[in-house]
């Protein structure tokens, strides 16, 4: 007997997942504990197991497709099982029914019952697809780019669209083979998870009933419609269509298809993407061709002129602000507006450290950083400031005896912030590889949920990037965050007599719910004398 298997809540903030990747496909034999795909939250993205035997018999949310928690996933079955009942109606599953946080999600179709009212016949061989939900704070995406038309035959695999979330812009697969008979969503329009994208099937199928009918279980499809915003903006698109267009052509009057970051990166670089050879799917121009790319002679000769601006004339472009923004954007503001920031600032003498360095990583095969060394004196300082160490809640102040470090990493579309965990028990050489790992994987948007959550202090650092101090916002729900500048030489007073020197300025922003003034200036002050002294954390 056929199941159906919903998305899973994988944490207790999850409201949606994405579809990272489907390891298995219909037709598929499943055994319980077989990873049937990888499922990406805002957090992380988590191997999601089956619990179930049989067959894959239909898949609900492609790769790259975010839904609901408890939206249709999956069905498994018998071979051969009729599933058209469960395809064409909507369960309505009881709460008393749940399955606890972090389970798989499954549900036993033979008890379902189904409003007829709200369902409706597809034609054989009709699928309909759906706005995915790919992050767990998703609400609506927009489609930036259609890579398939209406009437052009899609294979399973195919890249359909690129939809841009809250976290990025992302491909789109098609998990069906047919024709692409309808789009629900033209580029730039934005709409609700669950609302009609668009629908496959067997060439020459009227579908204008099933879009005409569409409604989302979650509510009425909301479409951001921006054509009003184009028609008054067309002069200004059509002048960047070479570098703002999903496809441009070529001297020969072909299409070339790129990625979104890759047209952003030439667009930056002065690149023409007709001169780029793509290394993607079917010739598709992606990060490391624009990365990679030399332009020649005929190459710079010929690139497109930048936009002339005539002197007096105002001017302007305007960017939508993307779904990962708009999170950030309200995360952060939380943040400032409900936990009282101030901010301490202090300079260490980087001297001694320089030296440690340089002598560290003297040993073969060993290399560390700066900043793994301000990560383990951070570890050793909060182990004996616990009220740095620690969260704020209504009712309570919980003082962390374990310290678990997040060191932000920053990323194209935003910012994330993986964990140390238990800094304070690893060595500086474990440290350095923690966070090269992660900051790999932040970069390939693998980490896992585990691998961002339970931070008790977060670090911030700048000095890579030549700046000297800044200050930073909290990330909730830590108590304070480290802002680190970079390594500045310049003269500085030593026993009353001025000579060539070293220092860095590092800014740390405190919850003045749970850190007094006094509290925070203890901890810098035991962290000074780590960094200024490093020999001491190896003691």
């Amino acid at each position: 007997m056929a199941e159906v298997i919903n998305m899973p809540r994988l944490s207790d903030t999850m409201e949606e997942g994405t579809v990272a990747s489907w390891l298995k496909k219909v037709g598929d034999k499943v055994e319980e504990g077989d990873i049937l795909a990888e499922i990406e939250t805002d957090k992380a993205t988590m191997e999601f197991e089956s619990f179930n035997e049989g067959t894959l018999l239909h898949i609900g949310i492609a790769e790259g497709e975010t839904a609901k928690v408890d939206t249709l996933l999956a069905i498994i079955g018998d071979e051969g099982e009729d599933i058209s009942k469960l395809l064409n109606g909507s369960a309505e599953v009881e709460k008393s029914d749940a399955i606890p946080e972090g389970e798989d999600t499954v549900t036993d179709v033979s008890d379902v019952d189904y409003d007829s009212s709200s369902t409706q016949e597809l034609p054989e061989g009709v699928i309909v697809v759906t706005m995915p939900r790919l992050s767990d704070t998703m609400e609506e995406g927009t489609v930036a780019t259609w890579l398939k038309k209406v009437g052009e035959d899609v294979e399973e695999g195919d890249i359909l669209a690129e939809i841009e979330t809250d976290k990025a812009t992302m491909e789109f697969e098609s998990f069906q083979s047919g024709t692409l008979l309808h789009i629900g969503l033209n580029e730039g329009e934005t709409a609700k998870v669950d609302s009609l994208l668009a629908i496959i099937g067997p060439k020459g199928t009227d579908v204008s009933d099933v879009a005409k009918n569409f409604k989302a279980d979650t509510g009425e499809t909301k479409k951001e419609t921006k054509a009003e915003v184009k028609k008054t903006e067309t002069k200004k698109v059509e002048s960047k269509a070479t570098v703002a267009s999903s496809t441009v052509e070529n001297s020969s009057g072909g299409r070339v298809f790129a990625s979104p970051l890759a047209k952003k990166m030439a667009e930056e670089k002065g690149i023409n993407l007709t001169q780029v050879k793509g290394s993607g799917e079917n010739g598709r121009i992606v990060k490391k061709d624009i990365e990679n790319f030399t332009p020649s002679v005929v190459t710079q000769s010929s690139a497109p002129i930048a936009k002339f601006v005539p002197s007096g004339q105002e001017n302007y472009d305007e960017v939508s602000n993307s779904n990962m923004r708009k999170a950030i954007a309200k995360n952060l503001a939380k943040s400032k507006f409900s936990a009282p920031h101030y901010y301490l600032n202090v300079e260490f003498d980087m001297e001694n450290a320089m030296a440690f360095r340089a002598q560290y990583n003297s040993i073969p095969d060993t290399k560390i950083s700066y900043n793994d060394m301000i990560v383990k004196a951070c570890a050793l300082a909060l182990r004996q400031h616990p009220q740095v160490n620690s969260q704020w809640f209504d009712d309570r102040m919980q003082l962390n005896n374990h310290v678990h470090i997040g060191v932000a990493v920053a990323v194209p579309d935003g910012l994330v912030v993986p964990v140390v965990k238990f800094a304070n028990e690893q060595s500086l050489t474990q440290i350095g590889a923690a966070v090269k790992d992660y900051a790999g994987k932040a970069r390939n948007k693998k980490l896992t949920l585990d691998e961002m959550e339970g931070s008790t202090f977060t670090i911030s650092n700048l000095g890579m990037f030549g700046i000297e101090s800044f200050t930073s916002i909290i990330n909730q729900p830590n108590s304070a965050i480290l802002s680190v500048g970079t390594i500045v030489s310049k003269p500085v007073v030593k026993d009353g007599v001025v000579v060539p020197g070293n220092t860095m300025k590092l800014t740390m922003a405190c919850d003045h719910r749970t850190v007094d003034g006094a509290t925070g200036a203890q901890f810098l002050q035991t962290l000074k004398g780590y960094i200024e002294n490093p020999v001491t954390m190896l003691v």
